[in-house]
């Protein structure tokens, strides 16, 4: 009798044990699935605003505050842009001043937690940048999806595609230079943004069913004059863009596209994502496992650039060794595999989604070329 009580004991413990371990990684692959849009990916450190002055601010010295470039500089109830380091002015040790370009909304005061974000913009079109636009309404499978249109010339259009941790705030980066090449850009706001209808799991797929709502866009663009389409996307709209180039029934209109930071492989983003909310190694594995079995995502791609997602079309990957949530090494992958259709524009020291961020002058060249033959 004793025998079968502590056997009986022991069973319960093991699957108390194990259902806590499943329950764990579900939580840690939930987490990793619920990025909210316009807040920082976990590998963003907050950072300390110590002082500002006369053009200048000092913020807590981190790898991240030592970044090249221009960045957004965001908090809770605040926004800014800070433009590259000064070394020039002296400063504590353990800070770092870079220029204070402009404070775009709330006020930047001392001891404030700030973190760095690709965006540089708030607003719409018009009020961040003095563009003309109009709100429109893409009709999805799930609803409708607000979008900017921004007017232009020709006849091919760019349908933009924000990614992890930004909103349709972030392509603005990109909307002046595209006007200035007379395109008309479309930019989209898809299910789980503000505005457009949330998934029905209430979770991000990673692109893989979101490729639905860009299909849509797609779509409309045709039926209001666009007669070849090009597709920008960024992290998991780059993603998008994969699976529509190789999926959407109007696929033949999509004569290029131009990946910033591609999630090429849900598996390690999703992996990236949940290591760096402090997800115990011991447990990735089930959270790739409950993500999968929660979401129905299908077969990674990461094993081949020959897969039934392989670029068709001119594509051009602007990427970089140091992004953290995607790795490049698929993307050099991708370029090698498809030569004559991939190309690779490499961008050091610059994090997930803001390869633009570090190099706007050699990003913008690279995009000119890219897109002069698609015009």
């Amino acid at each position: 009798m004793r025998t079968a009580k502590a056997t009986a004991a022991a069973v319960t413990t093991v699957l108390g044990a194990s259902a806590a371990v499943i329950a764990a990684g579900r939580l840690a692959g939930d987490a990793a699935l619920k990025a909210p849009p316009g807040r920082p990916l976990p590998t963003e450190p907050r950072l300390t605003v110590h002082a500002t002055a006369a053009g200048r601010i000092s913020l807590t010295r981190d790898l991240a505050s030592l970044r090249p470039g221009r960045y957004g500089l965001a908090g809770d109830g605040c926004h800014a842009v800070v433009g590259p380091v000064v070394e020039s002015t002296p400063h504590p040790a353990d800070t770092v001043v870079r220029r204070l370009e402009r404070v775009t909304h709330g006020s930047l005061e001392t001891g404030a937690h700030v973190w760095l974000t690709p965006q540089l913009y708030v607003g719409d079109p018009k009020s961040a940048l003095g563009l003309d636009h109009a709100d429109v309404d893409v009709p999805g499978e799930l609803g409708a999806l607000p979008a900017w249109f921004v007017p232009g010339a020709r006849d091919t259009w760019v349908i933009t595609v924000h990614g992890l941790g930004t909103t349709r705030e972030h392509p603005m980066n990109l909307m002046e230079f595209l006007c200035r090449h007379q395109f008309p850009v479309l930019d989209l706001a898809y299910r789980g943004d503000l505005g457009a209808p949330r998934s029905p799991d209430g979770l991000g797929h990673l692109g893989e069913t979101e490729w639905r709502d860009l299909d849509a866009a797609i779509r409309y663009a045709v039926r209001y004059g666009a007669q070849r389409v090009v597709v920008f996307g960024w992290s998991t709209g780059a993603a998008m863009a994969l699976h529509a180039a190789a999926k959407s029934g109007v696929r033949e209109r999509i004569v290029g596209l131009v990946l910033d930071s591609p999630v090429l492989s849900w598996e390690a983003t999703l992996r990236a994502l949940a290591a760096a909310r402090h997800t115990p190694a011991p447990l990735l594995p089930l959270a790739v496992r409950a993500a999968q079995g929660r979401t129905g995502l299908g077969a990674d791609r990461r094993a081949g650039a020959a897969g039934p997602d392989a670029p068709h079309v001119p594509t051009l990957i602007l990427h970089g060794p140091d992004d953290e949530i995607a790795p490049w090494d698929l993307s050099r992958r991708l370029a090698a595999l498809r030569p004559g259709i991939v190309s690779l524009h490499t961008v050091a020291d610059a994090p997930h989604n803001a390869m633009w961020n570090a190099d706007p002058d050699g990003y913008e060249e690279a995009l000119r070329r890219f897109l002069t033959p698609l015009m």
